[in-house]
């Protein structure tokens, strides 16, 4: 039997019912229409540590913070993609998500290469593009395609009920999912035909210099 795709969904908002629940439930009702299994976690309201910059996790393969973010670099290894969806506060996301995503993506030492990546930003008013530089570069440094729609990834309101308005943010939501679900089976149908591309080994250059 063909293996189903898998897409973890990660929620960055502290509200289980707010406008970014109602963005990401978009997106993941769109993938699940194109065949993908998706996993929808709600991480906004859990405090979590920042990186303590120990550089542990080189040794360990895995946070040397022993919470949530460990279990959730397991359902990333496992996952073809992944959907990271946050508010907007003060031009950017949600400060307690980033200090997650920065773990999460910094200790889960595996390739990450060609897992396909988006990021979905919801906001009132203002912030949204700012915010969402702000979470593409996540994908953007670990060589994961970025999926896009048919504008950026964002819905407006200060509710679930204000999202309903947002046409057009709920429209670019589901043509986001289908343009992952794509994205996600090509990239599986050119690893079988062609391989996936060779990764070399990485080089580190510091703009600092002793000689």
């Amino acid at each position: 039997m063909e293996k189903m795709p898998k897409v973890l969904i990660l929620s960055g908002s502290p509200h289980e019912n707010g406008t970014t629940a109602r963005a990401l439930n978009e997106v993941k009702a769109s993938l699940e229409s194109d065949g993908v299994e998706v996993e929808l976690i709600r991480v906004g309201h859990i405090t979590v540590s920042g990186c303590k910059g120990c550089y542990a996790c080189g040794k360990l393969k895995k946070c040397v913070i022993d919470d949530i973010v460990n279990e959730l670099a397991e359902k990333l290894r496992e996952a073809d993609g992944i959907v990271i969806g946050s508010p907007v506060y003060y031009a950017s996301p949600n400060g307690a998500f980033l200090a997650l995503l920065d773990r999460l993506f910094y200790s889960s030492r595996f390739d990450k290469s060609m897992k396909v990546g988006a990021s979905v930003v919801c906001a009132r008013r203002g912030g949204c593009t700012a915010s969402f530089d702000v979470l593409n570069k996540y994908f953007a440094i670990s060589g994961m395609p970025i999926a896009s729609s048919t504008y950026w990834n964002q819905v407006h309101g200060s509710g679930a009920e204000d999202a309903e308005c947002d046409a057009e943010g709920l429209q670019t939501m589901r043509m986001l999912g289908k343009n992952m679900a794509f994205l996600i089976k090509s990239i599986a149908l050119g690893k079988e035909a062609f391989g996936a591309p060779e990764r070399e080994k990485k080089i580190y250059t510091n703009f600092i210099r002793r000689d």
